[in-house]
């Protein structure tokens, strides 16, 4: 660079340049995804989180599809045939908006459309995937027992052979879009191992109670699977997705795009913290101008943005088909727990104020304390990666 060229200016919002790497159309689907959250999501989320409800999610979902925001990463079938960044960006843009939103796409897409299209036969594709890419079926994924979340190898839910049909018993437990769902990816015990079922939910025996009394994830429908002798034709099973390989892939797939959504609230919450930084007076001038306060606004925007860059190396590893479970690992367990980290240290500078409803702070600090959980909790990503690091298994 000569020395007479000029340095753009600083920007708040994207302190690193990250844009820079973003091409136009990745830049159009991110813009998209933001107007259409900004105009949908935002103004009525405070009294969805607040009455515990996400109401007309069937009607939400039909607009994700209209958008191409649902199974995006995938090709054909109606699929949008998205890059992995373009999906990221979609998830950090719908989880700025709240944390359920970017939870119902991601178990539509990343876990029940993904085992279809990846595991699924020519014939369950043609059946589920289109409907379920415009909306107009809404799909959830039963893997978490009630007794076996961590440890999805020891399953309870069994499916055994009676005559050329399959009857499955069993229970799932907190499944995002479990009652409002028309069709389910089950995951059972079988004589010849684990295997993945489409449950079209309604199947008799089959039935799908909402959970409630939920202090996180309240914008979101979440539910218990109970099936009692649901029986299905031979060809419900999923023909590809034999052993724990299946669930486990589709989990992958889930984390990348909480590595992306965990940084949209983190971003909301930051961006709400600077806000009130610059406007709050106390003793006679804003609270930004305190050392203290730039300090914690310093601290979060690092962490905020290099979270964004790690996402953004994840995508571009995803889309060059390099990236592996231990990356994805890797790029889940630091954002989430930074972007928690990040909503907490928001908090204490919109101080009393960080609790109300009037801003999204603490809603997005309780809804990552659950994704801090879901798709593998802190615990067994750090096995993953000690694992990767040392060559020696510590699960057990």
């Amino acid at each position: 660079m000569s020395a007479s060229a000029k340095l753009p200016p600083f920007d708040p919002a994207d302190p690193l340049g990250v844009d820079d790497l973003l091409d136009p159309e990745d830049l159009a689907v991110r813009d998209t995804v933001r107007a259409w959250a900004a105009d949908r999501v935002l103004p009525h989320i405070a009294e969805w989180y607040e009455s515990g409800e996400l109401p007309g999610v069937r009607e939400l979902a039909r607009e994700l599809g209209s958008l191409g925001a649902l199974g995006m990463s995938l090709t054909g079938y109606g699929c949008a045939g998205a890059t992995a960044v373009q999906y990221g960006l979609a998830c950090l843009e719908l989880e700025a908006a709240d944390s359920g939103i970017r939870s119902l796409v991601s178990v539509q897409g990343s876990l029940a459309m993904y085992a279809v299209h990846r595991f699924g036969s020519e014939e369950q594709k043609q059946t589920w995937l289109p409907r379920m890419a415009a909306g107009e079926v809404i799909g959830c994924f039963g893997l978490t027992e009630p007794d076996h979340g961590s440890d999805p190898a020891s399953m309870r839910t069994h499916a055994k052979r009676d005559g050329a049909d399959w009857i499955l018993n069993g229970r799932k437990m907190w499944i995002t879009n479990g009652s409002v769902a028309g069709v389910a990816v089950v995951w059972a015990q079988t004589e010849d191992g684990i295997r993945g079922f489409v449950v079209p939910t309604d199947s008799p025996g089959f039935s799908a109670p909402e959970i409630r009394h939920k202090w996180s994830l309240r914008a979101s429908v979440t539910s218990e699977l109970v099936l009692d002798d649901v029986r299905l034709p031979a060809d419900a099973v999923l023909p590809e997705g034999a052993g724990l390989r299946g669930p486990l892939s589709c989990l992958s797939h889930a984390r990348y795009g909480i590595v992306w959504g965990s940084m949209g609230a983190a971003r909301s919450s930051f961006e709400a913290a600077l806000d009130y930084a610059r406007s709050r007076e106390q003793f006679g001038r804003p609270i930004g101008g305190f050392q203290l306060t730039q300090a914690k606004l310093a601290d979060m925007a690092l962490e905020l943005h290099k979270g964004i860059l790690l996402a953004h190396h994840l995508g571009r590893r995803m889309d060059a088909g390099r990236l592996r479970p231990e990356q994805v690992s890797f790029g889940k367990l630091n954002n989430v727990r930074e972007a928690i980290e990040i909503c907490r240290t928001a908090r204490t500078i919109l101080g009393a104020n960080g609790i109300s409803l009037e801003y999204p702070v603490m809603r997005h600090a309780t809804n990552l304390e659950s994704v801090l959980t879901y798709e593998g909790t802190v615990e067994m990503h750090q096995l993953v990666l000690g694992k990767a690091l040392t060559g020696l298994d510590a699960f057990r």
